[in-house]
């Protein structure tokens, strides 16, 4: 973590990009893709959405408070099994704004990656 004398914090930051940044009461966080890219399109979102959870309680927030999100997708077909996984993940009574792109990832195995900005508990 690094926090710099303006109050933005940034959690495991590396050469291209830091996880999450947090700056006046607001997480925003790295797109993450999942673990595993030889997974199915609802596996690999269940990944990515264990890793958002672990990163929004790093930074003292959690999935209530995700204010907006932004899904890339591969390929716009296997949108319901992204969907599926979300829905079943999400805190209903909170739902986040939230757009679905279907996007060129990373890699030709990454399926889905999601980025959110969240406010702190």
């Amino acid at each position: 973590m690094v926090t710099a004398a303006s109050g933005i914090v940034r959690r495991d930051p590396d050469q291209k990009l830091s996880d999450a940044v947090e700056y006046n009461g607001l997480v925003f966080l790295a797109g993450q893709v999942a673990e595993d890219f030889s997974a199915n399109m609802g596996v690999q979102t269940a990944s990515v959405l264990r890793q958002i959870d672990a990163l929004l309680a790093k930074c003292g927030s959690d999935k209530s408070r995700i204010l907006t999100a932004t899904v890339y997708v591969s390929d716009m077909r296997l949108k319901p099994q992204m969907d599926e996984a979300w829905t079943s993940w999400l805190d209903p009574g909170n739902p986040p704004a939230r757009a679905t792109v279907e996007a060129r990832l990373g890699s030709p195995d990454t399926l889905v990656e999601i980025m959110c900005v969240a406010a702190k508990a």
